[in-house]
């Protein structure tokens, strides 16, 4: 199925015939009509074979989330939700791109997918509602100190081009001030500007207001985590270590360890971490990290890695780090998405196999 806001594309191979594939157009988000067209072609398919074919469905990962892979698994169809950037496309210049192209190349990698063809595609795998909607603490307390930000540097950029400098829009005085304020040529504020900034002083008190609510809320979850049977030991692991706290905890909870994966190189590729060498003859060059995973979970783990050194410097992972940024430069940003990556699979180690991170320290109760 190729999804977009206005049309379903859906593109069929029926067995028991030739292999032409059929495409199908149903309006986007009509349900009943996708599964009164699935219902007809399993009709012709048993027409052509006399047996009950089997609906198996896939769709690329994207704006229309997980909802339409839990329905269609709920109507007892197997479903299958791919990562769009791990199937493979043409090489030419110009790549042409449509989606009737786009449907058959679905086809052909859920075909080579059920072969059992190794590494031709990646499928996600679907969160659970639960974990889907916890996820939305962690993401939205971000974007509302992001949105913080964007205003208090509004404000002082406005003050600053009137020679004011000193002004703290975050101080329990900040409407106090504003009458005490002088421009840089001895004025007071003018009075559209001084309008502008009990506006600007609203929308962040609002979300001073709402970012509280948040952190509560994450709290809030958190506690009832360590009170839960499944998560409750990576939670309070995650918690124990020194430079981690509620807020680092929560993010790698609900953005990754809640996760299962079979080896540390699942848990870089899912962080974006993974090495992508380009090695070809005499070629040999490291191009960096993928950047192909979670970008919040990468962001974290690299802020991560910078606290990681000052609450954690007698560890094995710190040491590691410093030995090899005596040089200093631009090798410590490099070093440090190194770190990042050993970090986040040492974690992972820690809260799923009990391994010991070598030399970290734990908080005094």
């Amino acid at each position: 199925m190729e999804l977009s806001r206005a049309v379903w594309l859906v593109t069929a191979l029926l067995p028991g015939g030739s292999q032409k594939m059929s495409r199908h157009q149903v309006p986007g988000g009509d349900l009943a009509e996708l599964l009164s067209r699935f219902a007809e072609l399993q009709r012709k398919a048993h027409a052509r074979t006399g047996q009950l074919a089997r609906i198996v469905v896939i769709q690329e990962a994207g704006l229309d989330g997980f909802w339409i892979h839990r329905v269609l698994e709920s109507e007892g169809i197997e479903s299958h939700v791919v990562d769009p950037a791990s199937i493979a496309v043409s090489r030419r210049r110009r790549r042409a791109k449509t989606d009737r192209i786009d449907g058959e190349a679905l086809v052909r990698t859920l075909l080579a997918y059920k072969r059992g063809e190794p590494r031709v595609c990646a499928m996600v795998r679907v969160p659970t509602p639960d974990e889907e909607d916890q996820r939305c603490l962690c993401r939205e307390l971000k974007t509302l100190v992001s949105e913080r930000v964007r205003h208090v540097n509004r404000l002082r950029g406005l003050f600053f081009s009137q020679g004011i400098a000193d002004y703290d829009p975050r101080r329990p005085d900040r409407r106090a001030r504003l009458d005490e304020l002088r421009t840089g040529d001895g004025r007071a504020l003018p009075p559209h500007l001084k309008a502008v900034a009990r506006r600007e002083l609203e929308v962040i008190e609002l979300l001073d207001r709402q970012i509280e609510a948040v952190k509560a809320e994450r709290d809030a979850l958190l506690a009832a985590a360590q009170t839960a049977e499944v998560p409750s030991k990576a939670v309070q692991m995650l918690l124990g270590l020194k430079g981690i706290g509620s807020g680092f905890a929560g993010a790698l909870w609900s953005e990754g360890l809640f996760r299962h994966f079979d080896n540390r190189r699942q848990v870089a590729a899912y962080a974006g971490l993974a090495p992508t060498p380009w090695k070809s003859g005499k070629i040999d060059h490291e191009q960096g990290v993928s950047k192909a995973g979670n970008p919040r979970l990468r962001a974290i783990l690299v802020e991560m890695a910078w606290l990681w050194l000052r609450h954690q410097p007698g560890s094995a992972l710190a040491r590691w780090y410093h030995d090899r940024v005596r040089l200093g430069g631009r090798l410590k940003k490099v070093t440090i998405v190194a770190l990042a990556r050993k970090l986040l699979v040492a974690l992972w180690k820690y809260v799923t196999h009990g391994v010991v991170i070598e030399g970290a320290g734990l908080k005094v109760a």
